[in-house]
């Protein structure tokens, strides 16, 4: 997944282009206006009433999981490194089997709305939920940083806009969608837009699929084989093209994988969505359903990565404006023209709308349920009175990600480094104190916060000391060099001390665990006794 910068020429018929973008708004906005009518609560705002089917979240957590990155991303990746590129794909799959195992069910059966919820269960609720409400925003704003760069690139690329003015007009119209459909539509809304989104996007990528093959006489042999043909080279079958250049890229691997296997079981608003089910068997079965649609639409992505190697070159696409982002883009328009383009661009709109929109909920939420409701008034808050600072919040998230998401796509910040900065934050922050939460009887809130506090720290420390922000080349800032660590992504070193400050709090703790806490959290966790009283409280 790498940066998705503007282009002075366009790609297609702007168009046509257009008028797709504008069908699925319609459309989107439409159905959001409809579940609109049945937010008359928090549990409806926040969580959609809790009446989202196992299926149906299965598909939305796919909607919110596949972003515009991975989409392009992954694509491009696999059309000029080949199988190294493919790595991000079985990353991000292994991923949902720590999700499955390990956080789904027990989340669902333990929290109310966030994260926080789970956290502070047996600890001291205000220092805990600040401290996870922190971590959730830290993540949701890079990730939308991240999103919204990206649609400014894309959409200004496909629609023949340039210049700084026009770019800015583009995030600000993408962040002003987003915002509306938080606002009006809920958590029941965004699920709708996410379950479309996810639809349209394993169609998109299904026919895209079976055009490549039916090119290569369905063999995926010929395939493969002319995408060495068309590199010149049998590297792209073989792993080492990327990652296994010296040592450090090695460890940089073992690190970037460890960030995503991890990080996706940690990432706020995935975890969200296991609260918008009725049961925990419904919450197991959209994790289920989560990992056939995710992994059915990587294997497509593997086809459309090679096929695009094969078809366009690695060479013209890392010329085409979007650099490696452009791969899906130039294969869809060699194999249908500008139709199947515009298609394919209005799927990554699509997806990049799902996917903000999701994040921008959890902020919200975070910041209204955590924050201000538990901390700031200790419970005592009016009717509809959590919901209405959710909206506030759900604003100012967007004008601040609005505000930045401009200031990326003009500086030309790298994606790649902003996306995985998100799952290292997750996965540092955020995992090992959910796992010693629900694990762990004698953990402590020192411990939480030192486990919390200390990944975070150590994660964005180690990044702005990486060779992304200065001293290589394609670094954020690269006339400066402050870099002293040698890895891109630091959770191989962020992700276990992590562990060790949540271990090392608790051992320094002069708190003792609440034991009858401990006792209700372990029932309620692998049971599910208890979990409904407490969610219609």
């Amino acid at each position: 997944m790498v940066d998705l910068l503007a282009a002075d020429d366009t790609v297609g018929s702007p168009a046509i282009n257009i008028s797709i973008f504008g069908a699925f708004v319609l459309v989107t906005l439409y159905i959001t206006f409809k579940a609109s009518r049945n937010n008359t609560s928090a549990a409806d705002y926040y969580a959609a009433g809790r009446n989202i089917t196992g299926t149906q979240n299965g598909l939305a957590i796919a909607g919110d999981y596949l972003s515009a990155a991975s989409f392009l991303g992954i694509a491009g990746a696999i059309a000029v490194y080949g199988y190294d590129g493919f790595l991000y794909s079985i990353g991000f799959l292994v991923a949902w089997l720590v999700a499955l195992l390990l956080v789904a069910e027990l989340m669902r059966n333990t929290a109310r709305f966030t994260m926080a919820d789970v956290l502070a269960f047996r600890m001291r609720q205000g220092p805990v939920r600040t401290a996870a409400a922190i971590s959730t925003l830290a993540v949701s704003l890079f990730y939308l940083l991240a999103q919204m760069a990206g649609a400014g690139g894309l959409v200004a690329l496909l629609l023949g806009v340039s210049g700084d003015l026009a770019e800015a007009l583009v995030v600000t119209l993408v962040g002003a969608l987003m915002i509306f459909y938080v606002l009006v539509g809920g958590m029941r809304g965004t699920t709708y837009v996410q379950m479309i989104k996810a639809a349209l996007l394993i169609a998109g990528a299904l026919v895209m699929t079976v055009w490549v093959m039916a090119k290569y006489g369905f063999n995926l042999s010929s395939l493969l084989g002319g995408a060495v043909d068309s590199a010149g080279s049998e590297s792209v079958l073989n792993p080492g093209a990327r990652y296994g250049l010296s040592d450090t890229s090695k460890l940089d691997f073992i690190s970037l994988a460890l960030a995503l296997v991890l990080g996706t079981a940690g990432l706020p608003h995935v975890l969200m969505r296991f609260y918008t089910v009725p049961t925990a068997k419904d919450a197991r079965r959209s994790v289920v359903w989560a990992i056939w649609l995710i992994g059915i639409f990587y294997l497509f992505s593997l086809v459309i990565g090679y096929g695009a190697g094969a078809l366009v070159g690695a060479d013209a696409i890392l010329t085409a404006p979007g650099g490696v982002n452009s791969a899906a883009p130039l294969l869809a328009f060699e194999l249908g023209g500008t139709v199947l383009l515009g298609i394919i661009a209005g799927v990554a709109f699509a997806t990049i709308l799902a996917v903000v929109a999701g994040l921008t909920i959890t902020a919200s939420a975070s910041f209204a349920h955590d924050v201000y409701a538990s901390v700031i008034k200790k419970g005592n808050v009016p009717p509809n009175g959590e919901v209405k600072v959710a909206r506030i919040t759900a604003v100012v998230i967007g004008a601040v990600s609005i505000g930045l998401g401009i200031l990326a796509l003009q500086a030309a910040l790298n994606i790649a480094f902003l996306v995985a900065l998100a799952f290292a934050v997750a996965a540092s922050a955020n995992l090992p104190t959910i796992l010693y939460t629900l694990f762990w009887k004698k953990f402590t809130t020192q411990g939480a916060l030192w486990s919390i506090y200390g990944g975070l720290i150590i994660c964005i420390g180690l990044i702005i000391f990486s060779p992304v922000v200065s001293g290589a080349e394609g670094a954020m800032f690269p006339g400066v060099d402050i870099a002293w660590f040698p890895l891109n992504n630091p959770g191989l070193v962020s992700i276990p001390a992590s562990f060790f400050l949540g271990w090392l709090g608790t051992q320094l703790s002069r708190d003792k665990p609440d034991e009858a806490k401990w006792a209700e959290l372990e029932v309620r966790a692998f049971t599910g006794i208890g979990a409904e009283k407490a969610v219609q409280h």
